[in-house]
């Protein structure tokens, strides 16, 4: 956790509305009283505007540490020893203050306004609690107790508030829910005076109150699987608060907490790239196995189309085995010729995944047709190309200005896809809320569908989610196929795709409680993939990836005591105003401080909603 960001925060006055880098803290001097009072309506779009759990810094750092210490994604080089290894940090641990400060000023706002005309900003002001808990879990999640009751007070206290007390995981937990049930009870009754509350105004749901009043109450769930490790009866009960709500929950893309901040806005500044790796080879081959659409907006196809395929043959090259083991090809004329794509064909013979095993790059004999680039490379007239067999990351689900180029033969034509696009985010959908539901009613909670129902819609959801996110960032061969390669198939969703997803048995709730359970956790695993932190929490709290698996396994690349649970925090500066109450936070929590820690410290101090979870690969223990 960056503690420069905390001070930062603390010291922001009325000047809310900078354009600048992040790192640019020019304003947080500003003297409050100098400064004129904003439009409530005016703030509440700032707010939302500064919600931000996906900035660039999280996904190189932060997200990519994530992903690939719980097996969802390798290193395109392969995984090392040092697998377990992070260096810096950023993109998390005080993205709660970005929105908290603005509440803080519109709370000041209001309450110079007098009751009276206070009353009417009722919308505005509440609408910014459901952002401010959603980023609280966020910064939680990795790094523990935070400053918030008394964050952000500086300019509205005399003296100012400049060394904030650090709460606890526990009491901002049970804060966020009251936050929340106070959320639900203003968006569901009627307001005894009309709200001011431009749509215009609103990036998020266009003025929709009940899907806000959805979200908040979707939003506990959220809290509740944290709370499970700590107190399952309670956790129990707040699910079966939220199935109660006159509010509801999240149902269906219409509802699903995923906008866009500006037609220009394209997330990243050109030139910012980002990728975990790909996928590990068993998470690949289980979406693979399963025809679950989602392997197509997660991960990008391979660059062996029809026409590469044949290229190396032309060239008396071997494809890589796996690629050739979909290919129909026949001798003509001595010639080997490309036929057809067996099986699923296009474009589910595009995704394939790499092996995690420690130094797999090395084992040439066992896993060149992975590494080895010498296999995949290609010489024509003018130039050598080389080829990646596998999949990687999406990073166009990350930012708009991609550039993508279609992977042609040695002096074919030049295809790019150049087009800028402005990025949506994607943060809670109903895939989530479902397959929590799901997992609650497993766990014994009272609710009015069965798990089964639960489940299927949940991945429904999530497929239908994933599909809609993918089309509104225009990833590569959503609704095209560039017009290279006749065997080449678009990457939408398709009439009756989910129904044979869902008809596998992997999909269906079928043995054991244990075994039932584990189904919903890979599904939560697989739903998570870019939602990083999500996802780390998800294997986390549960064990699931689970060692000998047979949906998709734990792999023990080393002791599972290895592999962190959060993330360091650095020891402050003995010049920093907040030094003793840091080292007290620190001490409190029986953290070491510090940076290049040995993972298995990472894995023994624990934040407090993971005290007491299963390890790595043990599956859960609730």
């Amino acid at each position: 956790m960056k503690y420069t960001s905390l001070l930062t925060a603390t010291l922001i006055g009325a000047t809310l509305f900078t354009t600048s880098c992040i790192d640019d803290f020019a304003d947080i001097n500003t003297n409050p009283s100098t400064v004129s009072k904003g439009e409530l309506s005016y703030l509440f779009a700032q707010g939302v505007h500064d919600f931000e759990p996906a900035d660039y810094t999280f996904w190189f750092y932060n997200g990519k540490y994530y992903a690939q210490f719980i097996q969802a994604f390798v290193p395109t080089g392969g995984n090392t020893e040092l697998y377990n290894r992070m260096d810096q940090t950023g993109g998390q641990g005080s993205q709660n203050y970005s929105v908290l400060k603005i509440a803080r000023e519109m709370d000041k706002v209001m309450n110079d306004l007098g009751p009276e005309e206070a009353a009417k900003y009722q919308y505005v002001r509440t609408l910014l609690d459901p952002l401010i808990v959603y980023l609280g879990m966020f910064d939680t999640d990795g790094y523990g107790d935070m400053p918030f009751s008394e964050a952000c007070m500086a300019p509205y206290t005399n003296p100012m508030l400049l060394t904030p007390k650090y709460d606890t995981v526990q009491e901002m937990y049970t804060n966020w829910l009251d936050m929340l049930n106070n959320t639900i009870d203003i968006l569901t009754t009627t307001p005894a005076v009309a709200q001011t509350f431009p749509g215009s105004q609103d990036m998020v749901y266009a003025g929709d109150i009940a899907k806000w009043a959805k979200l908040a109450n979707s939003l506990k769930l959220k809290i509740a699987v944290r709370l499970l490790s700590q107190d399952k009866a309670k956790a129990i009960a707040i699910a079966e608060e939220v199935a109660k709500s006159p509010a509801g929950v999240l149902s269906g893309t219409d509802d699903d907490f995923i906008f866009n901040k500006g037609i220009t806005d394209y997330h990243f500044n050109p030139g910012n790239t980002v990728s975990f790796g790909a996928p590990k080879k068993e998470v690949a081959d289980f979406l693979i196995k399963n025809e679950d659409p989602r392997v197509r907006f997660f991960y990008t196809k391979n660059h062996f189309n029809s026409k590469v395929v044949q290229a190396f043959y032309d060239a008396g090259k071997d494809v890589p085995a796996y690629i050739e083991a979909n290919v129909n090809s026949e001798m003509e004329n001595g010639k080997k010729v490309f036929k057809s794509w067996k099986g699923a064909g296009e474009p589910w013979v595009r995704y394939y995944g790499i092996p995690a095993d420690i130094g797999a790059a090395n084992q040439t004999a066992k896993y060149g047709d992975y590494f080895d680039e010498n296999r995949y490379k290609l010489v024509g007239a003018s130039a050598e190309k080389t080829f990646t067999p596998y999949s990687i990351f999406q990073q166009e689900n990350c930012h708009g200005n991609v550039t993508y180029t279609v992977p042609v033969v040695p002096d074919g034509p030049v295809i790019q896809d150049k087009e800028n696009h402005a990025w949506y985010g994607f943060y809670m959908t109903s895939g989530e809320v479902y397959l929590y539901l799901a997992e609650f009613k497993l766990l014994g909670a009272n609710l009015p569908s069965s798990a089964q129902d639960y489940f299927s819609k949940g991945v429904e959801y999530s497929v239908k989610s994933y599909d809609r996110w993918a089309g509104l960032n225009q990833i590569p061969y959503y609704g095209t196929t560039y017009g290279y390669d006749p065997n080449e198939v678009s990457i939408e969703l398709k009439d009756g795709e989910i129904e044979t997803m869902l008809a596998n048995p992997d999909y269906q709730l079928t043995g054991s409680r244990e075994e039932q359970l584990e189904k919903v956790y890979i599904q939560e695993y697989i739903h998570f993939m870019y939602q990083p932190s999500d996802q780390f929490v998800a294997v986390r709290r549960s064990g699931i990836p689970k060692v000998s698996s047979t949906l998709i396994p734990w792999q023990l690349l080393g002791p599972n005591t290895e592999v962190p649970r959060r993330l360091e925090i650095g020891i402050p500066s003995k010049t920093d105003k907040m030094y003793e109450i840091k080292i007290a936070s620190l001490k409190s929590q029986n953290f070491t401080g510090g940076t290049s820690l040995e993972p298995s410290i990472l894995n023994r101090e624990r934040v407090w909603q993971d005290a007491g979870a299963p390890n790595y690969g043990e599956g859960p223990n609730y």
